[in-house]
């Protein structure tokens, strides 16, 4: 089975093309953008699949990293995830970034829990904790720095993401931050994934778990016609 997965979640634009029945990543590009996710993604896209030397029309499954994230890269990512499903008769899968972080994190520590921690506002951060085997310990959900310190120390976990040093410095030990602090995972983790919930998997949707930096302004907003 050909696996496309792409991922805009935070500041990479990035598709890889899987081989889930050789177990063996074919092609990759990956862009670190910022901004811009909705200009270049169909064209990373083309170049992974160059670099496959695979055809789009060959593809049998398309994953998408879901968020939390970038408002803007997740939405860029899940519609075009979706058009690729609906166009080609294909199932779409969505991989949450936390999961696909502490996916990541295993295969580099084993054995040992895993919390995945993503800066949120100044004092708070999206936060997820995993066993050692990939179930949730805590589900995704947006706590204090000091709540996901707490939970670190109670579960020995080792720590991720882009909140890992902050949160090493809100602990009673104090330990020096434990992990990478990326902001999201290899674009292979997220095929990897996939490979074996294409058969069964729901229209992937955004997770979100906090409001938009972005609000409307009010006082721009056109009053309603009302109709008798």
């Amino acid at each position: 089975m050909y696996i496309l997965a792409i991922d805009c979640a935070a500041s990479l634009c990035a598709a890889c093309v899987y081989d889930s029945d050789a177990d063996r990543e074919l092609g990759r590009c990956v862009l670190d953008l910022g901004k811009g996710h909705a200009e270049h993604l169909i064209g990373v896209v083309d170049q992974a699949l160059a670099a496959a030397g695979v055809a789009l029309g060959a593809v049998d499954a398309v994953a998408v990293g879901i968020g939390p994230g970038s408002f803007t890269g997740i939405r860029v990512a899940v519609s075009t995830a979706r058009g690729f499903a609906l166009a080609l008769g294909i199932p779409a899968v969505g991989i949450d970034t936390l999961e696909a972080m502490a996916a990541q994190a295993r295969s580099e520590m084993p054995d040992k829990a895993v919390l995945v921690g993503l800066m949120s506002m100044p004092d708070t951060v999206q936060v997820a904790v995993y066993d050692a085997f990939g179930q949730i310990v805590y589900a995704p959900a947006v706590v204090t720095l000091q709540e996901a310190a707490i939970m670190a120390e109670e579960t020995g976990a080792h720590v991720v993401g882009t909140a890992s040093a902050a949160i090493a410095a809100r602990r009673a030990d104090a330990p020096a931050p434990s992990g990478w602090s990326a902001a999201t995972a290899d674009i292979g983790v997220y095929a990897r994934l996939a490979a074996g919930r294409a058969d069964a998997a729901p229209s992937p949707t955004p997770l979100y778990l906090r409001e938009p930096d972005a609000k409307p302004q009010s006082g721009f907003i056109l009053p309603r016609k009302v109709t008798p």
